[in-house]
């Protein structure tokens, strides 16, 4: 049923003169580290510098006058109201936009430019099913037309031109690796990658603290994850398509997991080795190389760059977030024992040459006496690590590992 209503091509022709065919780059460092022969699809340079673009407008230019004269509703996390607002400033039709709270200024700022006027946009929400609640009764009260961010069969055509320009340019591929949130990009672009050739290796990748495509596969079609991590926010949804889980579900070869951490890690490793700008759900393709590194190698692959809207306020939780994946930033409560110069011992004796304290605060416990200290330590090298610890016992500093307690860590730090 799916093949007979997806018509890739015809969505490629209504899309050509809107957005950019992105290129397709060797990466000759992934490439050497990786033993493969590896590509990046530049999503992260489209208009709106994400693929959702191509999904919004395809569905939005398809709608009757009528329709386009009411207006359309959507709601999202940012990269889908991009390309909504987009849509709508192009075809000239009003627009109303639901984002959750938490979404990040950048986003919402270069919805607005998109929009130039065309959007008015309601921030509700914790999360992106929060707002989705809120966008379907509007769209109700007001008689609009609703744009879903994944779950439609224009929304996945559209995304599926992403397919589309892979294989026109680089037909003799053999792995494709693709982020999912609500699966929209998987389902479209893998169905159409798998219908030119089904020898194609195609994974999908999601956050380890949002695996609901995932669990879908497990439980035989979707169902909704109670709690979610947030973090890497384009790809946070608690509950796929039903549509998009049947295509995935047909096309996918493998579903891998990633750590938020290595998502930070790869951020990082991605602007300074090659001066890419990803945000999280947009390093999610590269994140999973070490988890599929046997498969790949030798291959020619391509990771998928869905999107670079990262908001540089972020950054430095970034690298908080990739230091303590890393095994390079420990926190401790450190109880110091009742002698003098007990700080200088611990300063002198304890710490490692190439230790580096980046956070020191007494907890109080009463106007008189200090209590124990938060102490935040950076390491030159995960290695190091054990014998810091032997040194604190060593020199009888009584510490609690922070580390490796979450709720204590969430806490305190």
């Amino acid at each position: 049923m799916a093949n007979a209503i997806l018509d890739f091509k015809a969505a490629s022709q209504r899309l050509k003169h809107v957005v950019k065919h992105t290129p397709l780059e060797y990466n000759a460092g992934l490439s050497e580290k990786y033993e493969c022969e590896l590509y990046l699809k530049r999503e992260d340079l489209q208009i709106v510098r994400s693929y959702k673009l191509r999904g919004a407008f395809n569905m939005i230019s398809q709608l009757t006058e009528e329709e386009l004269s009411r207006g359309v509703v959507c709601a999202s996390a940012g990269n889908h109201a991009q390309g909504v607002a987009f849509s709508c400033n192009k075809l000239n039709i009003r627009g109303v936009i639901f984002m959750p709270e938490i979404t990040p200024k950048q986003k919402v700022k270069q919805t607005e430019m998109f929009g130039n006027g065309h959007v008015e946009i309601v921030l509700v929400g914790d999360t992106f099913d929060d707002c989705l609640l809120e966008a379907l009764a509007y769209t109700q009260a007001h008689k609009m037309t609703f744009i879903p961010p994944f779950d439609n069969y224009s929304i996945i055509e559209g995304q599926g031109t992403v397919g589309v320009e892979i294989m026109e340019d680089l037909p003799g591929i053999e792995v494709v690796i693709m982020p999912i949130g609500g699966g929209g990009l998987a389902a479209g672009a893998g169905s159409y990658i798998k219908e030119q050739n089904p020898d194609i290796y195609l994974i999908g990748v999601e956050p380890e603290g949002a695996p609901s495509m995932l669990k879908a596969f497990e439980h035989g079609g979707p169902v909704s994850l109670p709690e979610i991590n947030r973090f890497v926010d384009g790809a946070a949804v608690k509950t796929v398509g039903k549509l998009t889980y049947e295509l995935c579900r047909e096309v996918l070869d493998e579903m891998l997991l990633v750590a938020e951490g290595k998502v930070c890690t790869t951020i990082l490793q991605l602007y300074n080795e090659d001066a890419i700008v990803v945000e999280p759900a947009g390093a999610l393709s590269v994140a999973v190389l070490d988890a599929c590194k046997d498969k790949i190698k030798g291959k020619k692959v391509i990771c998928v760059i869905s999107g670079g809207n990262n908001d540089i306020a972020r950054m430095q939780e970034i690298k908080e977030k990739s230091l303590l994946y890393e095994g390079l930033k420990h926190y401790f409560i450190v109880r110091f024992p009742q002698r003098p110069s007990a700080l200088k011992l611990f300063v002198n004796s304890v710490l490692g040459p190439h230790d580096d304290i980046t956070r020191f605060e007494f907890i109080k416990k009463t106007e008189k006496e200090s209590g124990p200290a938060l102490v935040g330590i950076e390491l030159k090298s995960a290695d190091d690590y054990p014998s810091l610890i032997e040194r604190m016992q060593t020199h009888k500093f009584e510490v609690i590992e922070l580390n490796r307690d979450q709720t204590l860590f969430e806490f305190l730090v």
